[in-house]
């Protein structure tokens, strides 16, 4: 069930990231033709007023299609085409004319002939490899020439619609954040609450869970941290008993025999941190304040990765969602905190300026602005390979980080 909920908080990102750039696109003119989550083959879809909706069929994350990305050129659709000319020369008169009109960036009149086409390939005999590249060209040709193509907008239009998705997860994390305030933030004073037991330590052996809560060691009453540890420390290596609370019911564990750890004699945890809750404004002003504390870290972190050193900073999807269960075993609060901080990286990670990213999109969009034209798909390509290989790095970067906290 923990696994669940975490999973499910994770698509929940994803989802408003996505329906960000899906509402903006559509209150600005441009239709989107699919809006999935997850990643084609579809495991369930529907399509309403020309838009495709569905849930795919690999969990990585989510799209919205959005037609007419990149500007096509006509060599664009020789590339996909070349196949069906190959097997149906007969194909040959109808392409180059589509492919002669888009040199010329007469666009509308390729949208005029784009029926045409399609009506030729589908009575061609092609074979189904052919036949599916045809289809895609045939699509992108229609998408990237019809008035509501993306490259085709204006620049700010562009902009927005893709500053959109980083812009709902900011959103999303400031709500988080606020609502964590609101009901009860973790303090950093330690509580009797257990945070993190130790794997091999005398805590988990004797069955210490993360969320018991200890009210007594040996039959003493510890109604504070402090007590705890005192108690636990003056044991020196003998067998203790520890007393929690469980589910509404009390449980005593052990005994067990505490461990020299440095000068202390520890049983093998971590505690929970306290929590408080305040007021709509100080919530609303500590939200802010630690959404622009993960912009400052997260620049920090990269810095120091262009430094060639590490702080321990990024790490991976997988990473993640470990420590959002080791969270929510411990409060609900602590682990909406933790997929706000998560909310907020993603907004960072798809501002970064590479391509494919959000980010990338942005700034070649400027770049467009200041040239007053738009760049070649392959100039897209190309960039976008570079940005690829980038992130690929800063993941593999990100397995090497590790989390550790004090033991008791």
């Amino acid at each position: 069930m923990t696994w669940l909920v975490v999973i499910v908080g994770l698509v929940f990102l994803v989802f408003v990231h996505e329906l960000g750039h899906f509402a903006m696109a559509r209150a600005l003119g441009v239709k989107p033709r699919s809006f999935y989550i997850g990643f084609p083959p579809a495991l369930v879809k529907v399509k309403r007023k020309g838009i495709e909706y569905g849930i795919g069929a690999i969990p990585l994350g989510g799209m919205v299609r959005i037609p007419g990305m990149n500007r096509l050129a006509g060599h664009d659709l020789m590339t996909y085409v070349g196949p069906a000319l190959h097997e149906d020369p007969a194909l040959s008169g109808p392409v180059q004319k589509a492919r002669r009109l888009l040199d010329e960036e007469n666009y509308d009149a390729v949208q005029a002939i784009v029926p045409e086409l399609r009506a030729e390939f589908d009575a061609a005999e092609l074979t189904p490899t052919s036949r599916r590249a045809s289809n895609r060209a045939l699509r992108e040709l229609d998408e990237a020439t019809g008035p509501d193509a993306y490259w085709r907008q204006a620049s700010w239009r562009r902009i927005l619609i893709i500053a959109a998705g980083p812009a709902v997860n900011v959103l999303v994390a400031f709500v988080l954040f606020f609502a964590v305030y609101s009901t009860g933030a973790p303090t950093g004073n330690a509580s009797t609450k257990v945070g993190e037991v130790e794997l091999g330590m005398p805590a988990a052996r004797a069955g210490l869970l993360a969320g018991d809560r200890i009210v007594a060691v040996n039959g003493h009453a510890a109604a504070t941290f402090d007590r705890i540890s005192q108690l636990i420390r003056s044991s020196r290596g003998a067998p203790i008993t520890v007393t929690v609370e469980r589910n509404g019911r009390t449980t005593t564990l052990g005994p067990r025999r505490t461990v020299e750890s440095g000068s202390r004699w520890i049983w093998g945890f971590v505690p929970a941190t306290e929590e408080r809750s305040y007021g709509p404004l100080t919530s609303a002003h500590y939200a802010a304040r630690d959404a622009w504390e993960v912009v400052s870290g997260t620049i920090g972190a990269f810095a120091s990765l262009a430094h060639g050193h590490e702080k321990g900073q990024l790490t991976t999807v997988v990473g993640i969602a470990q420590i959002q269960a080791q969270a929510l075993k411990i409060s609900f609060n602590w682990y909406l905190q933790i997929l706000a901080f998560v909310s907020m990286s993603l907004a960072l990670l798809n501002l970064l300026p590479l391509l494919p990213l959000d980010g990338g999109h942005i700034l070649f969009t400027m770049i467009e602005a200041v040239r007053r034209r738009a760049l070649a798909r392959e100039v897209y390509e190309r960039v976008s390979m570079v940005g690829l290989a980038l992130i690929l790095l800063v993941f593999f970067i990100a397995l090497s980080n590790e989390h550790g906290g004090v033991p008791h």
